[in-house]
């Protein structure tokens, strides 16, 4: 059975791409999943209308996260915290606590993309990275100070 594509997929191909397929596996699992649909001429108009759709979309969300950015680029959170012996924290900061403070400065951020290399155990200046868009990363200066 002939199909075209209408997600990437990891086996089979890319958006657009039309292949043939078992005729099982196309009915039972790509067209009830929405990953593919038969290769009519209806349908070859839908997928055209798709990919504009999902064109406008990537670049609509890359502007709107290039924006963010530069928001992200003037903005530094203080984070006061507990320490014990030696300027160690209690525990670490936690990407939770950065996107708390980000909602204190008027920028609501998913915990998820917020990239923390490696936890933050010490007092200082810290620069974390953000990833808003596969290809926009923002930076934020996170100052951990004593509380």
């Amino acid at each position: 059975m002939k199909i075209i594509l209408r997600k990437d997929h990891e086996k089979l191909g890319k958006i657009g791409d039309l292949i043939e397929v078992k005729d099982g596996y196309a009915r039972n699992y790509l067209i009830p999943r929405n990953v593919a649909f038969a290769a009519t001429a209806g349908n070859l108009r839908t997928l055209e209308e798709e990919k504009k759709q999902h064109v406008d979309r990537e670049k609509r969300d890359l502007q709107h996260a290039q924006k963010i950015s530069a928001q992200l680029d003037k903005i530094s959170i203080t984070l006061k915290v507990k320490v014990g012996e030696d300027e160690k924290l209690f525990g670490s900061v936690t990407a939770q606590m950065i996107a708390e403070s980000m909602i204190e400065k008027g920028l609501s951020l998913d915990k998820r993309i917020i990239d923390l290399e490696e936890p933050i155990k010490a007092l200082g200046i810290y620069t974390v990275n953000i990833k808003l868009h596969p290809e926009v990363t923002g930076k934020v200066k996170v100052w951990v100070v004593r509380e």
